[in-house]
């Protein structure tokens, strides 16, 4: 018997930037499939000789039916017991044979196999880590997370068994009919009575299973994302008592899913009964009429034994064409999601101009624009032609009311976002022109919301650092950030694992560690967006007087929402509707801007207006 496979988990993820559910028009499933050629191309002497293999192994078991009608009509008939036994050591063998080939070829294809899901896996979580910001925010974690698990799991299930015996069962059963067609024609075409018929079922049946897949790996992607912000934000869960709502948010999206397996289910159970019934009808019919000839005479009983073992052998490969076809579907539907991530547009760099003699100019702001992509059509820019200039070794403070552009802003300067308009300019260079790696090199950056990761503390703080940073470094840095206190005090110090976004911190002390992270590398540059806010008023106090030391070696833009971080500025911006509206010592602002006084009295509530 041809080999079974292993019975696949169903599939994952919904619906996402670009994608309908079900395959787009136009592109067919063997298009879709031939991507994965490159991820095979290495593989392909042990992939094709594995095919080969399970081709030669299928093909041995239409042999057993040629033994059987020799052992009829010769050993069986002449009462020739030596004959009979030689005859079923003949099976024996081919048993035998036919079983250590199948084994061969799961050998084969075990290991590259697997090596092709490790490298495609690879390939996605290296092309998230250079896709921009702007793609991270369409798209949902979970739905990355279930390209990157399930759906390969999936594409790889396909390459090791459907992709295969697609070929071997097409080899098998146009072999196998030829067979039948030689033995005897009659009868032949009798059995062949149901292909037409099954031919268009599988057509019927591989569109409308395309659509379901892709809709049940679609809300997977869903669940995994609503999996994943529960755990992630467990603290709001279960510090607001909504444990219930969540629970209930999980179970319409499970029922959602439930409901399309269902519906896969019916599908795969319509079409393998409909593909088993036909032929079965057909070999009944076939055995009928054969029955009636041997009684009259018109053929041998050992032919129309050869002929029904014929036929029965070619049961599981008609049979699994509805199996086959619907891990196909599958597999064609993870391909799509897979590329679908790969194939968005990386961040890249311009072609770089000849270096210039670097001048010590600072940060400038030119005209600077920018509206998000995914804004709608007429809405006003977040930041409007944006003109401002930190001069060489100064630190500005950014001031402005809550959704006035300051996050954007520094957003724009290692390029996390490009700019609409206008240009920014590091000591008089570029920065569109510059590779971001260097950028990145250059500019150093602290987020009003620090993340950290699954890592050492020392691990975390040494990432804003070059490879040769190292024990003397990070003691500075930690220092700088008044980090170093609480360090110490930790299980094992810097070797400490600070667990998933480091949660086992607090807010105070995983905002130090991110300013630290900022600092370690010496930067030229440095970009802080409210880096002490989450410190209480001593440590507030002790960091901004270590860090006055760190500003005097970079030029630094720092936003600042308490008169206490402005005051380590040696000028400040006021941002206002997106645009500058006053730049100027601390105490000139008091004097000559109310919206100044006014914000950094605490009176203003700042609601902003859309902007981020």
């Amino acid at each position: 018997m041809p080999e079974k496979p292993d019975t696949p988990d169903a599939p994952g993820p919904s619906d996402v930037p670009g994608t309908a559910g079900g395959r787009p028009a136009g592109r067919s499933a063997v298009r879709v499939l031939l991507r994965l050629w490159p991820y095979l191309r290495p593989v392909r002497a042990r992939f094709f000789t594995a095919a080969l293999v399970a081709i030669v192994a299928s093909c041995l078991s239409l042999v057993i039916p040629l033994v059987l009608k020799w052992l009829v009509d010769g050993p069986v008939a002449d009462r020739d017991p030596g004959g009979v036994w030689l005859g079923a050591l003949y099976l024996l063998l081919l048993g035998f044979t036919e079983a250590a080939l199948f084994g061969l070829r799961r050998w084969l294809v075990a290991r590259p196999l697997s090596s092709v899901e490790a490298r495609m896996r690879e390939d996605l979580y290296g092309r998230l880590q250079r896709l921009p910001i702007a793609f991270h925010d369409r798209w949902a974690s979970g739905q990355l997370l279930s390209r990157g698990t399930t759906d390969l799991m999936i594409i790889r299930m396909f390459l090791a068994f459907p992709l295969t015996f697609l070929l071997v069962n097409a080899v098998t059963i146009a072999a196998g009919c030829a067979l039948l067609l030689a033995q005897d024609l009659s009868l032949g075409l009798v059995l062949l009575t149901p292909v037409v018929p099954v031919v268009v079922l599988c057509s019927y049946f591989e569109r409308r299973y395309g659509v379901v897949a892709r809709r049940a790996q679609d809300q997977v992607g869903d669940l995994t994302t609503v999996v994943e912000e529960s755990v992630l934000g467990i603290r709001i869960v279960k510090g607001f008592g909504r444990h219930r709502s969540q629970a209930e948010s999980f179970r319409r999206l499970a029922e959602l899913l439930r409901s399309t397996e269902l519906s896969k289910a019916r599908l795969l159970a319509t079409i393998w009964a409909l593909i088993t019934v036909l032929p079965e009808l057909a070999i009944g019919a076939a055995l009928v009429l054969g029955s009636v000839r041997v009684a009259d005479g018109d053929l041998s009983a050992g032919t129309l034994v050869a002929f029904l073992s014929t036929a029965l052998a070619l049961r599981w490969p008609v049979d699994s064409i509805g199996f086959l076809l619907a891990m196909s579907q599958e597999a064609v539907t993870a391909t799509e999601r897979y590329f679908e991530a790969m194939d968005a547009e990386e961040e890249r760099d311009a072609a770089a101009p000849a270096a210039a003699e670097p001048v010590a100019d600072g940060l400038r702001f030119e005209g600077v624009s920018f509206r998000f992509p995914d804004a709608p059509d007429g809405s006003p820019p977040v930041l409007d032609s944006v003109d401002l200039h930190v001069r060489p070794g100064e630190t500005l403070a950014l001031v402005g009311a809550t959704g006035s552009g300051k996050t954007t802003l520094t957003a724009l300067v290692p390029r996390l976002h490009e700019a609409s308009g206008g240009r920014i300019l590091l000591d008089g260079e570029d920065i569109a022109l510059m590779e971001r790696e260097r950028l990145r090199t250059l500019v150093s950056v602290a987020f009003e919301e620090p993340t950290l990761f699954s890592a050492s503390v020392a691990e975390n703080v040494l990432m804003g650092a070059g490879a040769a940073a190292g024990e003397p470094e990070l003691a500075r840095a930690l220092g700088v950030a008044q980090a170093d206190g609480f360090v110490g005090r930790l299980p094992e110090g810097a070797g400490t694992q600070v667990g998933e976004q480091g949660l086992s911190l607090s807010g105070g002390q995983r905002q130090r560690l991110a300013l630290a992270r900022a600092v370690v590398g010496r930067p030229r540059f440095l970009v802080l967006d409210d880096p002490l806010s989450a410190l209480d008023v001593h440590t507030e106090a002790r960091v901004e007087a270590a860090l006055r030391e760190v500003l005097k070696e970079t030029t630094a833009l720092v936003v600042a929402h308490r008169p206490s971080t402005v005051m380590l500025a040696d000028r400040v911006a006021l941002l206002s509707g997106g645009r500058i509206a006053a730049v100027g010592t601390h105490q000139e602002l008091l004097r000559s801007s109310a919206e100044y006084a006014w914000l950094m009295s605490g009176e203003g509530t700042g609601e902003g207006d859309g902007r981020r």
